[in-house]
């Protein structure tokens, strides 16, 4: 199991913002409360969210760079923007609905297509 943040950089006031993700819950709390970011700050995920449902496509914080640094010193693991994407497509990928299983597998041909693009 792995805790994930991507390279991202989004303004959020005075400071720069990336996202912060996990295999699983217990990983991403886990992580979070190593580098200091309270957990109410959850995105994606409304029982931790204080009942307030954060809108998201995947459950994740939105964390400082100083944070970023913190979480890849304790073991993230450093993904390009389409890590997010890459990460609900495989989620996608164990739905029953087929469809939902088509578009996730697209997706992921396309993160390929688009990475090998950018190594040639």
């Amino acid at each position: 199991m792995t805790v994930y943040v991507d390279d991202v950089r989004h303004r959020f006031g005075s400071m720069i913002m990336c996202h912060l993700w996990a295999d699983t819950l217990e990983e991403l709390l886990a992580m979070v409360d190593k580098i200091g970011v309270q957990r109410k700050w959850i995105q994606g995920h409304q029982t931790l969210s204080f009942g307030k449902h954060r809108n998201a496509s995947w459950v994740h914080f939105d964390i400082a760079l100083t944070k970023k640094a913190a979480a890849i010193r304790h073991g993230a693991v450093l993904t390009d923007r389409y890590g997010p994407v890459e990460h609900t497509a495989r989620l996608a990928l164990a739905s029953p609905d087929p469809d939902r299983r088509a578009r996730a597998q697209q997706q992921l041909d396309t993160i390929a297509t688009i990475r090998a693009r950018a190594a040639a």
